[in-house]
């Protein structure tokens, strides 16, 4: 069986190669680890820990703890805080629900977005990969 060549961005978003698709029929729960790039058309439920790049497409609805990733662009609806060591960007159909860490961001009109934003200033002292404590109540 041959294998199909990366697939390109759509216009407008940055020139990498995607090695990975979910499809719009694809749904996936649990925690999903990646190296290289993962674009998701169809629904996904849990966490992403990845140091590769993450693109979210306008159909697609991401619902997580936490996604970590060097990149993420998003055009479909996200629930969920997002740390990216390099860039956020969120495309005018995006819809971010939750708060955001990273070095670079980018919003096109049209977006809806209810979170923080935490710009890091120093990009080589961030690590997003590190382990987050749990946050349980006091007792």
């Amino acid at each position: 069986m041959s294998q199909r060549p990366p697939s390109k961005h759509r216009k407008g978003e940055a020139e990498y190669l995607i090695t990975t698709t979910f499809g719009p029929e694809t749904g996936f729960s649990g925690t999903l680890r990646f190296s290289d790039s993962l674009r998701i058309k169809g629904s996904f439920e849990g966490e992403i820990d990845a140091t590769g790049r993450l693109y979210i497409d306008a159909e697609a609805t991401v619902i997580a703890r936490r996604i970590v990733a060097t990149s993420v662009v998003i055009g479909g609806t996200v629930r969920g805080d997002i740390d990216a060591l390099d860039r956020i960007e969120m495309l005018p159909s995006a819809k971010v629900y939750g708060n955001v860490r990273t070095a670079r961001l980018r919003i096109a009109d049209g977006v809806v977005f209810e979170g923080s934003c935490e710009m890091i200033r120093n990009p080589e002292s961030f690590s997003p990969f590190a382990p987050v404590p749990n946050s349980a109540p006091a007792s």
